[in-house]
């Protein structure tokens, strides 16, 4: 799932589960793709912006992102001098997950997540990959081959588009597979935006095999702006995530009405962010760059269509 990482908020007072839940979903509005956009059904909204608030917020703990003041790390009943260690949390997390299977969860966002559980008769395998994911992200923090990468995307993003597919009740196994190349895609496409803020994390999502071939040293990485080389590399590994974006897009077409909209806005979201990479000439290193409306909605349109 792509994640851009908005700032946070310290969470303070007698609402605190309110809050903490409020800022955790008010972070749809800043991710590439559209989450629970007006048009859907509102049980579908309510149901896909749970399954978000799961995933946004095992992302914010594997990356520290969580807000200030350790609100979370209380409620998940994480003593306070272990509230700083993200495995520690990761772990009452998956506790909390479970309850949501066999008893009542602790935190607000897993009790709004309950409900659409039991409704959806969604299961805790996509849930516990993304939290995987995470573990991994605290104990891999660089990939040899793309193949690497590839495995990692299966636990990180493709759950993600498998779980809305369940939500809306149109899963299939081939709806699956091309689910997963887009939601792959998608996540190649959010390294490729964050590469430098990334590498502030000690992270590198690049492919070690590729950066050879392409003659790039982790310093050229830490630079203000990108060299030949690193473009090059970018420019690459964006026709890649083009290409499974290519061979995800007939999801679209398998579908009809609303949810056919919602598809579309995930896959032109992709093709758009590809496109801002482009036009920023692979440059990633100054900065994420970004699609305006304008371009998403272009893009929707070329999707909807079935071009290119």
């Amino acid at each position: 799932m792509c994640r851009p990482r908005p700032g946070q908020r310290a969470v303070t007072g007698t609402d605190t589960a309110p809050a903490l839940e409020r800022a955790t979903l008010d972070k749809a509005a800043s991710e590439n793709f559209p989450v629970a956009p007006f048009f859907l059904p509102r049980t579908w909204r309510d149901d896909l912006m749970a399954v978000y608030g799961f995933a946004r917020l095992v992302d914010d703990i594997g990356d520290g992102d969580l807000a200030p003041g350790g609100a979370d790390a209380r409620i998940l009943g994480v003593p306070a001098a272990e509230a700083g260690d993200r495995l520690v949390l990761l772990d009452a997390f998956e506790a909390d997950l479970r309850r949501v299977f066999d008893g009542t969860p602790r935190h607000p966002l897993l009790r709004r997540l309950q409900p659409t559980v039991r409704r959806r008769s969604l299961t805790p395998e996509p849930f516990l990959g993304l939290i995987a994911a995470n573990r991994q992200d605290q104990l891999v923090t660089r990939y040899e081959t793309y193949d690497d990468l590839l495995a990692y995307c299966e636990l990180s993003a493709n759950p993600v588009g498998r779980l809305v597919l369940t939500v809306t009740g149109t899963s299939t196994p081939e709806r699956n597979r091309l689910s997963d190349a887009i939601c792959t895609a998608l996540q190649i496409v959010e390294h490729l935006q964050d590469v430098a803020e990334d590498l502030g994390r000690d992270r590198i999502y690049l492919p070690a095999e590729d950066m050879k071939r392409f003659h790039v040293q982790e310093t050229d990485l830490a630079a203000k702006t990108a060299g030949a080389s690193v473009r090059a590399l970018v420019a690459y590994e964006a026709q890649r995530a083009r290409d499974l974006l290519n061979e995800g897009a007939p999801l679209v077409g398998s579908v009809h009405g609303r949810l056919k909209l919602l598809l579309a806005g995930f896959v032109a979201g992709g093709r758009a962010a590809v496109r801002a990479i482009a036009a920023a000439e692979y440059d990633v290193l100054p900065g994420p760059p970004r699609p305006g409306k304008v371009q998403l909605l272009r893009e929707v349109g070329v999707t909807l269509r079935g071009e290119g």
